[in-house]
């Protein structure tokens, strides 16, 4: 889970109007709308779910999910800034879950980073943070798979970074080290995680 930019509403206008009608169930909303919706959604954290990192495109269409769940704040059913982009696993294990007292993480609104840190594959909630906990908990963030995807692509990130340091040009040294610092940009697959190894070898800080 890293830091996401919330873009403009694509149609305020027409998602105002669901909020101030009648009873309006999500699943009234009209398709051009949802659409429209999870796109802007989608392309503000690279194709990738909120909340695992993983590229949900690869593997599924995505949902557009209610950070408070709409069943416990229904004034917030359709407010934009209620709205994320997820993966199918992440939006089925936190279903309605939502402690009032310790909220999970929200990534347009916090630095994740804060309350959540990395140890190879395993993420942990960071000094402590019962937000962190609950969150990895609800989301299920420590899920097998999950584990060992980051896995595998550490192993990847570790068998570059070991390639990278067997070059004695100093041109071809520095070009490797550019590449591998890309990894942990915002575009790519657990790039938190992947950025706790670059900066335990020292490529980042």
């Amino acid at each position: 889970m890293i830091k996401l930019n919330r873009p403009n509403c694509p149609n305020q206008t027409e998602l105002d109007t669901m909020k101030n009608g009648v009873s309006a169930e999500w699943s009234s909303i009209s398709q051009p709308l949802k659409t429209s919706l999870k796109n802007a959604l989608k392309e503000a954290c690279c194709g990738k779910c909120m909340y695992c990192e993983s590229m949900v495109s690869h593997t599924y269409f995505g949902d557009v999910e209610h950070i408070k769940p709409k069943d416990k704040f229904p004034n917030l059913k359709f407010d934009w800034d209620n709205l994320g982009f997820v993966c199918a696993k992440c939006n089925n294990a936190k279903s309605n879950k939502y402690d009032g007292d310790t909220p999970h993480i929200n990534p347009y609104t916090e630095e994740p980073n804060d309350e959540i840190i990395f140890a190879g594959p395993m993420i942990f909630s960071k000094n402590g943070s019962e937000r962190g906990k609950i969150t990895i908990l609800d989301i299920d963030l420590a899920r097998v798979e999950l584990f060992e995807k980051r896995k595998t692509r550490l192993e990847q990130i570790d068998k570059a970074i070991g390639q990278c340091n067997g070059y004695e040009n100093s041109r071809l040294k520095a070009d490797a080290i550019e590449e591998l610092k890309k990894e942990a940009s915002e575009d790519k697959e657990y790039s938190l995680c992947i950025k706790y190894l670059l900066k335990s070898h020292k490529i980042i800080e």
